[in-house]
């Protein structure tokens, strides 16, 4: 139950969610009490203002992808763990297994396993029944792994896992049962600074190992490299606004596991 609450209901405290809330108020309230409808009406629309534009929206997402920087030469360890969230399972008519958005999280696990930062690469993730069947995601990231040159022998699959504390969790056993001591964390940026705490919790030594940056150096400088470029980065963006959406995600995930003792 917990699973499928964290999921939805959060869907309704982000903007868009939000905003169509708003939207509804002023519709049921349009006739009798216009006034509440105005204010309805406004809020919404400040908020996906306020929300998708660049400025701000690049301001959350480096706020957190920042906070663990990867240094210039990644450490040795023991075990690469790669977590969920990167692959779309090979439905018709899609060829085979797909890279998400996330998909870099695959690539540079294979790059620090050719560059020989560990030995093993462990898979963690499931597959949520209401987000289609299919194979769990730690096998679909074992077939890209595997079709661009990654050893089958140098795999493992945790594919148990449906959210973060889960795939630590389960990722500890793993580890305790090879007498593994160190790992290199693998996701997203933006994942990193949850993730990281939730690990550490578990007791496992992770060494944070990001990618999937949103925002570089580049990109901030680009914001207001010239006046015009100011100005069309304060107008509304969908981009912007998904960026704004899971930045925001994260921090209402680290207020919930924290308020549950995972973090």
């Amino acid at each position: 139950m917990f699973l499928y609450l964290s999921k939805l209901l959060p869907l309704f405290f982000y903007p868009l969610g939000l905003a169509c809330v708003s939207l509804v108020v002023a519709l049921v309230t349009l006739g009798k009490r216009p006034r509440t409808a105005a204010i309805a009406i406004a809020f919404a629309l400040t908020l996906l203002l306020f929300c998708s534009n660049a400025w701000i929206a690049k301001s959350l997402v480096r706020s957190l992808e920042w906070q663990n920087l990867p240094p210039a030469q990644m450490p040795v360890a023991e075990a690469i763990v790669v977590l969920g969230g990167a692959t779309k399972s090979a439905f018709p008519p899609r060829p085979t297994v797909d890279l998400s958005e996330a998909g870099d999280r695959v690539i540079y696990a294979a790059q620090l396993y050719r560059q020989k930062k560990a030995p093993i690469i462990i898979l963690s993730g499931g597959r949520i029944d209401w987000r289609g069947s299919g194979s769990p995601e730690s096998a679909d990231m074992a077939t890209i792994l595997t079709s661009i040159g990654i050893p089958s022998e140098a795999i493992v699959q945790e594919p148990d896992s449906f959210n973060t504390y889960q795939n630590a969790v389960n990722v500890r056993k793993i580890l305790s049962s090879r007498g593994i001591r160190q790992i290199l964390l693998v996701t997203s940026a933006m994942h990193i600074p949850r993730s990281l705490q939730i690990f550490q919790r578990q007791g496992i030594n992770a060494i944070p190992a990001p990618t999937d940056f949103l925002v570089s150096e580049g990109e901030l400088q680009e914001l207001g490299s010239t006046p015009k470029a100011a100005i069309l980065n304060l107008l509304p963006d969908t981009d912007n606004l998904h960026q704004f959406t899971i930045a925001l995600k994260e921090y209402i995930g680290s207020f919930v596991y924290r308020l549950r003792g995972w973090l």
